[in-house]
């Protein structure tokens, strides 16, 4: 199942995407979906970020391969900051290049979206508390990054957490493909099997920090393969069966 968030006129609706058509549902689809009476067409509408984090908790260095290439012995604990929830896009969204850097980065991802509230929760219920899984884009201001030391001013300017465009409720997390196109040219591909945290032991890891609320995402980290990307750029996240999440640079102002 495809959850979709959307705009329709002045109004913002969850539905189920089928194909090229939308089923609205009552509420939002955190506690069960109940099929409404309304219909739409993906034409019809504008596609939104699926859900609205209260907070997106991030991961770095999580695949074996992004750790070589940053020549970094692997973490002995998950390596977790927080993105703020203003930096949410969704998709065909434009990313901004911010003032203060000289070069933004693509981090494609795997995203989790929490279904309930969670709190110390074990490696074996994890799983439970999981609505389903999107397309993430962890963009960062990569001189940023290296120039502080601490990564929340590099990750987290406006439309620097870019997701969609659905939330998929049917997925094996253990065995996905992720894939970064940039302008078309293939610059990352990743399986969540190199992941040196499977997704239940980051929920669980998170869970014992802080409570994770409905909407909520764990990004999973990015597999090797990261690079720049400037104003007029086109980047696409690709995860099947979830779909593509495709967003465009533009300058600041």
């Amino acid at each position: 199942m495809k959850i979709v968030r959307f705009a329709t006129g002045d109004r913002v609706r969850y539905g189920v995407l089928d194909g090229e058509s939308i089923q609205g549902i009552e509420d939002k689809p955190y506690r069960s979906i109940k099929p409404s009476a309304h219909h739409y067409q993906l034409s019809e509408v504008k596609l939104l970020s699926p859900c609205t984090p209260s907070k997106i908790v991030a991961l770095g260095v999580n695949y074996r391969n992004h750790a070589e290439e940053m020549d970094i012995p692997l973490p002995n604990a998950p390596l977790i900051f927080l993105k703020p929830s203003t930096a949410v896009i969704g998709p065909e969204d434009n990313i901004v290049y911010p003032g203060a850097s000289e070069r933004v980065d693509y981090e494609g991802e795997l995203g989790v979206v929490i279904k309930k509230p969670v709190w110390r929760v074990s490696v074996k219920d994890a799983l439970d508390y999981v609505l389903g899984y999107t397309c993430f884009n962890d963009v960062t201001a990569r001189d940023l990054q290296n120039r502080n030391g601490q990564w929340t001013r590099a990750k987290g300017f406006n439309t620097f957490a870019a997701v969609g465009p659905c939330i998929e409720t049917e997925l094996d997390p253990g065995n996905v493909v992720v894939e970064t196109y940039l302008n078309g040219e293939r610059k990352q591909q990743g399986d969540t099997s190199d992941l040196i945290y499977p997704i239940p032991e980051l929920i669980n890891f998170a869970s014992h920090v802080m409570t994770l609320l409905p909407g909520d995402i764990i990004a999973t980290g990015t597999p090797g393969g990261i690079g720049p990307m400037y104003p007029g750029d086109t980047v696409e996240i690709r995860i099947e069966p979830i779909g593509t999440l495709r967003n465009y640079v533009v300058k600041n102002g």
